[in-house]
């Protein structure tokens, strides 16, 4: 599966474009600020219809224009031939997301039609903040091919919207409470059961890529934390809801769990340096693309945001190495340095493409 073509009307600081892609490497060259990533979250939108940023769509709008748009032509989604996925916004209406013209009645029912895996900077996140990205991870990964899961996880944060909003009112019958703790119960069997099988699956995927980028120097680890270990949910809820009434939230289930990151047995916020917790997010992204290529029977297209930065050489050298091995397909890199770029392009074989992008201009190089 790769991006034959992307059409860009008014996409933050992209004016217009058109472009076509090599189904190998992809590289964007310009000085930061110019638009580099833009171009990247676009590609992200149309697999995930929404920014890799969070930032509502209203703000992913050119300055000073009333709308966006973004059209991508694809091969390999649909055995049948190319496949098109368009998407428009105009501030103050809904978007439309539309597959080959036929507008889908729900979002959710387009994750994991264009699997999808992205490297960034921001990905620091990952080990630096709490552990809502660090389950946002798992959900990304694991909506890309079990839609049961993303069904179960809806459910669930539905039914801890209710119960929240029964909780800050400060009273409500204990039949309503006792219904929809039973819904998050039965909807966090599922959430439970399906990320406890994912990190088991994972994580030695993870720990071979780490260790093929720091040369198998350093050990690491993840593990998986849950209240649903502790027993069925609802009774939790039952016990806890004189106290999360209290503070005005649910304090128990699945909206807690957690992602263990340690290195060397410690945790990592703690004690790994700026080119530790760097090789350890890029290495829960490379592992996360196999897994996502196992599962989901497609070769997830794969988007490497400036990835270069705060390594030293040697783990540059291996992460090139790594990418441009013959398990990735289509891969979109970013960065302000050409000679990354030309040593990717130099270790991979097969088609690639090279794009200078200026104040939201793109252009071919040489």
């Amino acid at each position: 599966m790769f991006l034959k073509s992307l059409s860009i009307l008014n996409y933050k600081n992209i004016g217009e474009a058109e472009l076509r892609f090599s189904p190998g490497i992809n590289c964007f060259l310009g000085n930061n600020g110019m638009g580099k990533s833009n171009l990247l979250d676009a590609v992200y939108y149309l697999s995930f219809c929404k920014s890799c940023s969070g930032l509502p769509d209203s703000q992913n709008v050119r300055n000073g224009e009333q709308m966006f748009m973004l059209k991508g032509v694809y091969a390999g989604v649909a055995p049948e031939g190319d496949t098109e996925v368009h998407c428009g916004f105009k501030l103050h209406q809904k978007k439309t997301f539309k597959r080959d013209g036929k507008e889908y009645g729900r979002l959710s029912d387009h994750i994991g039609s264009v699997p999808l895996v992205i490297v960034w900077p921001e990905d620091s996140e990952l080990v630096r903040d709490g552990s809502e990205v660090r389950r946002r991870f798992m959900d990304q990964t694991l909506s890309q091919f079990d839609s049961r899961y993303l069904s179960a996880l809806i459910s669930y944060n539905r039914a801890l919207a209710s119960r929240n909003a029964l909780l800050r009112k400060g009273t409500g019958p204990a039949d309503l409470f006792e219904l929809l703790e039973e819904q998050m119960g039965l909807a966090a069997d599922i959430v439970y059961r399906r990320r406890v099988a994912f990190v088991e699956g994972f994580a030695p995927v993870f720990e071979r890529f780490y260790a093929d980028i720091c040369a198998g120097n350093e050990r690491v680890s993840l593990s998986y934390r849950s209240h649903v270990a502790d027993g069925g949910l609802p009774a939790q809820l039952a016990a806890s809801r004189e106290r999360d009434m209290a503070i005005g939230f649910s304090t128990r289930g699945v909206h807690k769990d957690d992602l263990v990151m340690e290195i060397g047995g410690f945790p990592l916020k703690k004690f790994g340096s700026q080119g530790q917790t760097k090789s350890f997010v890029i290495a829960l992204r490379l592992a996360q693309f196999e897994f996502l290529k196992e599962r989901s029977g497609k070769t997830p297209l794969l988007l490497l945001d400036d990835i270069f930065d705060k390594l030293d050489a040697s783990r540059v050298e291996r992460i090139m190495a790594l990418v441009s091995g013959s398990g990735f397909g289509q891969i979109f890199v970013t960065d302000t340095n050409r000679k990354y770029l030309d040593g990717i392009v130099r270790s991979a074989s097969g088609e690639y493409r090279l794009f200078g992008v200026e104040n939201g201009v793109v252009s071919d190089m040489v």
